[in-house]
């Protein structure tokens, strides 16, 4: 028995494939951490049936139709292009759908924020700050994240870049970018906490 008989290819494609789309969009949308493609199959079938579900009228009404002034036998090429639609594109839509219904203020008020921690939530608002990084033996490193920094996100291990390091005066105030530098990278192993002032 093998998957690449032509029926079960077709129930692959047709119950798979729709929900892989969906959970690799959303995953690119709310990264979170890597697992194993052959655990998200279960997934990937239910999301490909809620996909059905929601076109059924639409795959009814079509395929419902006979004879020789059918859709199908009318329109062929739209008929492809409708069936590309349901397996590869409206998967997409459906991954952006369920994004904005998780960040509505109805669906946040009683289920948990679909980002999994502050650091990416944070930085996903993509503002500039004035940054003070105090690591773990006390000292600061001081800088300005800003349209040309970076903080990674999930999965990925937590490290920034600040554009661009300063010079702090004795009361801790800002006082001028240090010359010639290109910015510091910190990685999260060394930070103890790290302050933010908006610019």
């Amino acid at each position: 028995m093998s998957i690449w008989e032509v029926d079960k290819l077709q129930l692959f494609i047709m119950f798979v494939i729709p929900g892989f789309i969906s959970i690799k969009t959303y995953e690119l949308l709310y990264p979170s951490q890597i697992r194993d493609s052959s655990k998200q199959v279960i997934d990937a079938i239910t999301y490909s049936c809620v996909n059905y579900a929601l076109l059924y009228w639409l795959i009814i009404s079509l395929e419902g139709q006979t004879g020789t002034d059918s859709f199908k036998i009318v329109h062929p090429n739209l008929y492809i292009l409708f069936y590309i639609f349901v397996l590869l594109i409206f998967p997409v839509i459906l991954a952006f759908i369920w994004k904005w219904l998780r960040e509505s203020e109805k669906f946040k008020n009683n289920i948990h924020h679909p980002t999994e921690k502050p650091w990416d939530y944070f930085f996903s608002q993509n503002k500039c700050y004035w940054v003070k990084v105090i690591l773990n033996d006390g000292n600061i490193v001081a800088g300005y994240f800003g349209l040309n920094s970076f903080a990674s996100s999930a999965p990925a291990e937590e490290q920034i870049y600040l554009e661009q390091t300063w010079k702090l005066r004795d009361d801790g105030s800002f006082e001028r970018a240090i010359n010639n530098t290109a910015g510091v990278i910190i990685l999260t192993s060394e930070i103890s906490h790290i302050e933010f002032r908006n610019v």
